[in-house]
């Protein structure tokens, strides 16, 4: 049950980083993609199989869309969204992995 919860996670995280892309050119667009993604981000709850899930599919469809193509169209461009889009990503990888469960000692002290 753990391992669908990831990938739907996962998945869920590309789909809201493809919507973000789509929209990030416009003022709006981007303003909504960025509360979204955070919003969901801090909804999910913390732990390898659910947060870090998300964040690793949104993280993850960002890089792949970010390098240019043969052809030279890009989604990402690099005007002051497509920056600020590169630094959400960056702000929901760390706090992806920040917030992840710390181990417990199998000991009492």
């Amino acid at each position: 049950m753990r391992v669908l919860v990831a990938a739907l996670l996962l998945v869920g995280g590309a789909a809201t980083a493809l919507a973000t892309v789509a929209l990030h050119p416009f003022g709006w667009g981007f303003l909504l993609g960025a509360v979204a993604t955070l919003t969901a981000l801090v909804a999910v709850g913390a732990g390898w199989s659910t947060r870090l899930a998300f964040g690793v599919g949104w993280v993850g469809f960002i890089g792949w869309v970010t390098p240019t193509r043969a052809e030279g169209d890009i989604a990402i461009s690099s005007d002051p969204a497509g920056f600020g889009l590169i630094v959400l990503a960056l702000v929901v990888l760390v706090y992806s992995v920040v917030t992840l469960p710390r181990p417990r000692r199998g000991g009492t002290e």
